[in-house]
C-alpha cells in the first residue's frame, strides 16, 4: 500500500527555559539554563539540591480549583502545553472529524507527585486507612492521553507509551505510523512528566544518575564534557500536532516541517547502562533512516540524547561515528539538555520540538557548558559548542534512549509540496 505523508501543524511548550513555543526556541538558541536550586521542597538533606524546574507555573492560572484537584502536575502540564499546540494549529474542533483525530502520548513516570504525597500521608497515619479517590485516576501514566481526549472529544486511537526516556519520542513514531497507514488524520503527541519531588531526586540520587555540582547548578549538565558527573533532572510538557498531508492542505495549515521517519531499537545490554559499542543507538538511528528512504549523506543535524552522563555520553558519538563514517564529521550534534536538564518521558517530545524548528529555522542550538574535551569522545565531531550555528538543514534526527534499552529516533525533514 502507499504510505500517507505527515506533516508537523502544531507545537506547545511548557518547559524549564520557557512556558511557550517562542520562549523555549528563544532561549534554546541564546544557549540559556534552567537549573537552579529546588524550590518545591527542602532539598538541603540530599547529596542534589537543584533541578530543572518549570518557572512560574501556578495551576490556577489554567485551571479552576476543583479542575486542578484532579489532575496530578504531569496531567496540568501536558494540558497546558496541548491547548497551545491546538491554538497554533488552528485547527476547528467543530469542524474536525473527531473519530479520525487520537492522542499518543508519553510520560516514563506518569503521577509521581500524586503517589509520593498519598503513601506518605498514609505512612503519617495512625488511624484507618484515608485515601483520596482520585489516587490513582491521578497517578497512572496514560491518564494525560485520556484528559485531553475528554476535554476536546477526541475518538481516535488513544494511549500512553511507556519506555522511560524514549517514551515521547515512541508516542511520536506511533502517531506517525498511524497516520501514514490511514487509521487516523491528526494526532496529539508528545509527553510529560514532573519529578522533581522527594522520591524523584532521592531515587535518582541513589543510582548515582544526577550530578551533584550544588554550588554551580547552571554549569551541570556538561553533555560530553570530561568534567560530567550525571543529568540534571527536568519537568515540563511539549506537544506535536501531527497530520496527514492532503488533510493539512485541504484545511489551509501551516506546515513546520514533514516527518521523514521513525525507527526504533534496544540494546538488549543493561538495565541502566547503554551499550558501550551504542549498538542500539546505530541500530535506531539506522531504521530511522531506512524507514524515510534516507541515505546517511542526507543528514545535516542530529539532536543527541546527551544526557551528561558519563556513559551514555561515550557510547551515542561513537554510534554516530560507526553508522555515518566520515559524513558524521559533517553533521552539526548538539544537546538541548544542557539547557533543559533531561525530561524524562518527555523529554523525546522535548528535542523533537527543537530539531523541528532547526529544520525550519536553519539553526543548531548550541550545547553549553563545555570546558574540557573528554579524550575517550571523538572531538573532532561538530558538537556546536558554546554558540548557535546558522546553516541549512534539510534534514534531521533526533535521539532519544532510557533505561531498559529503550531506544527510539524521529527524522524530520523541511517540507516540499
Amino acid at each position: 500500500m502507499e504510505l500517507k505523508r505527515v506533516v508537523v501543524t502544531g507545537l506547545g511548550a511548557l518547559t524549564p527555559i520557557g512556558s511557550s513555543v517562542e520562549a523555549y526556541w528563544n532561549a534554546l538558541v541564546n544557549g540559556e539554563s534552567g537549573a537552579g536550586p529546588i524550590t518545591r521542597f527542602d532539598a538541603s538533606l540530599f547529596k542534589t539540591q537543584f533541578a530543572c524546574e518549570v518557572k512560574n507555573y501556578d495551576a490556577a492560572d489554567h485551571f479552576d480549583r476543583k479542575e486542578a484537584r484532579k489532575y496530578d502536575p504531569f496531567t496540568q502540564y501536558a494540558m497546558v502545553s496541548t491547548e497551545e499546540a491546538i491554538k497554533d494549529s488552528g485547527i476547528d474542533l467543530e469542524k474536525i472529524n473527531k473519530d479520525r483525530f487520537g492522542v499518543i502520548w508519553g510520560s516514563g513516570i506518569g503521577g509521581l507527585e500524586t503517589f509520593l504525597r498519598e503513601v506518605s500521608a498514609y505512612a503519617k497515619s495512625d488511624g484507618p486507612p484515608r485515601f483520596s479517590p482520585f489516587f490513582i485516576p491521578k497517578m497512572i501514566a496514560d491518564i494525560a492521553a485520556g484528559h485531553i481526549s475528554i476535554k476536546h472529544g477526541l475518538r481516535g486511537p488513544n494511549f500512553t507509551t511507556t519506555s522511560a526516556c524514549a517514551s515521547a519520542a515512541n508516542a511520536l513514531v506511533d502517531s506517525f505510523n498511524l497516520i501514514r497507514l490511514g487509521k487516523a488524520d491528526i494526532f496529539i503527541s508528545g509527553g510529560s512528566e514532573a519529578a522533581i519531588n522527594e522520591a524523584g531526586i532521592g531515587g535518582f540520587s541513589a543510582m548515582h544518575a544526577i550530578s551533584v555540582r550544588n554550588d554551580d547548578p547552571k554549569t551541570a549538565s556538561r553533555p560530553f564534557d570530561k568534567d560530567r558527573d550525571g543529568f540534571v533532572l527536568g519537568e515540563g510538557s511539549c506537544t506535536i500536532i501531527f497530520e496527514e498531508l492532503e488533510h493539512a492542505l485541504k484545511r489551509g495549515a501551516k506546515i513546520y516541517a514533514e516527518v521523514a521517519g521513525g525507527g526504533l531499537s534496544a540494546d538488549a545490554y543493561h538495565m541502566t547502562s547503554p551499550h558501550p559499542d551504542g549498538l542500539g543507538a546505530i541500530n535506531v538511528m539506522k531504521n530511522a533512516l531506512d524507514d524515510g528512504g534516507l541515505s546517511l549523506t542526507d543528514v545535516d543535524h542530529i539532536n543527541t540524547h546527551g544526557t551528561s552522563t558519563p556513559l551514555g555520553d561515550i557510547a551515542e558519538p561513537r554510534a554516530i561515528v560507526s553508522l555515518f563514517g566520515e559524513h558524521a564529521y559533517k553533521i552539526s550534534i548538539n544537546s538541548t539538555k544542557s539547557m533543559t536538564g533531561h525530561l524524562l518521558g518527555a523529554a523525546g517530545a522535548a528535542e523533537a520540538i527543537a530539531t523541528i524548528l532547526a529544520v525550519q529555522n536553519d539553526i543548531v542550538p548550541p550545547t553549553i557548558n563545555h570546558f574540557t574535551d573528554d579524550p575517550e569522545i571523538d572531538n573532532k565531531l561538530d558538537f556546536t559548542f558554546h554558540k548557535a550555528r546558522k546553516r541549512t538543514i534539510n534534514v534531521a534526527m533526533s535521539n532519544t534512549f532510557g533505561f531498559g534499552g529503550h531506544n527510539a529516533c524521529v527524522a524530520f525533514k523541511k517540507f516540499e509540496k
